[in-house]
């Protein structure tokens, strides 16, 4: 079993709403926002090393570092093959500043996206546009429907049953 398959085996099949459930993604979140911090302290900076490597310079094991790599690779330049990781696996953590925010803001991780080292990478106006535009994205629009007796869109004149709905 793959590393990554691991990770989401071990935290995915956790109750959330249990004591144990809870105790993990509290103890995952505080060991996330740690590493993010460090990240975005110098945005020009890219990470690199192996998964154990990473693992021990951020203080945490392998399966958090797995799951972080595993958050994280959307929002990459190049993602990591996370598929068929192993702890000697070489990772870069070369991330798009406007995709990782977009991509906190999709994930509700406010924890993440409302840390102040945002405010030296994205302009408060840029940020505000990513997340508008990250919350817009996952709005259904329904188109108003005809009815029956309206007119048809096709501009025939005629209503909508007598015409085009007569295919419908």
């Amino acid at each position: 079993m793959s590393l990554l398959s691991d990770w989401r085996e071990s935290a995915y099949s956790l109750d959330i709403n249990s004591n144990e459930g809870k105790a993990f993604w509290n103890n995952y979140f505080v060991i996330e926002k740690g590493i993010y911090e460090q990240l975005l302290a110098d945005p020009s900076f890219v990470e690199c090393g192996t998964v154990a490597e990473l693992a021990a310079k951020y203080n945490t094991t392998i399966q958090i570092m797995v799951g972080f790599l595993d958050g994280i690779n959307d929002s990459l330049v190049t993602p990591n093959p996370i598929e068929e990781m192993t702890e000697d696996t070489t990772v870069t953590l070369n991330y798009d500043n406007e995709k990782l925010y977009y991509n906190m803001v999709g994930a509700g991780a406010d924890w993440l996206y409302g840390l102040p080292q945002w405010d030296s990478i994205l302009t408060e106006e840029r940020r505000k546009e990513l997340y508008l535009e990250q919350k817009k994205s996952g709005t259904v629009r329904k188109e108003k429907k005809i009815g029956r007796n309206d007119p048809c869109p096709c501009g025939s004149g005629k209503k909508y049953k007598k015409c085009c709905g007569m295919n419908a």
